[in-house]
């Protein structure tokens, strides 16, 4: 079974997910934000195709550790995942992952428009490979 990460933002979602023994996490799409709930359905998709048997969220946290609006909007979808899904559902602390994934992209000498494709999907990845590497 695998574990899925999500990188979730105002505009996109970022999606990784483990190898089968949850050693590792790659980067696996974006999902564009809808007003019809859209990405839930892929989500769901995603998980059924792939067996995940747990998610992680990012939880982006103020520097001095303080859950502010954004955060609470990540803890609400969490919670909606947890429903319709019907899986384990985890908060992770996702402080820099995003400001990491673009400095990373940035010293690869990525373009500005192939950045922004991508962004949210390193993010993800990040948020998947810290979890996993503190379960070790």
């Amino acid at each position: 079974m695998r574990v899925m990460g999500l990188d979730y933002g105002d505009r996109r979602i970022g999606v990784a997910l483990s190898d089968a023994f949850g050693w590792t996490a790659q980067g696996l799409e974006v999902l564009e934000r809808r007003k019809d709930s859209g990405e839930l359905d892929r989500i769901a998709e995603l998980v059924k195709e792939h067996e995940v048997s747990e998610i992680v969220v990012g939880l982006p946290k103020n520097m001095n550790g303080t859950i502010g609006p954004r955060g609470e909007i990540c803890m609400e979808f969490a919670s909606t995942l947890r429903e319709a899904l019907c899986l384990p559902v985890h908060l992770w602390d996702e402080r820099l992952s995003t400001v990491s994934a673009e400095r990373t992209l940035l010293e690869a000498d990525v373009s500005r428009k192939k950045r922004k494709q991508v962004v949210d999907k390193m993010a993800a990845s990040l948020i998947l490979q810290n979890y996993l590497d503190s379960k070790r």
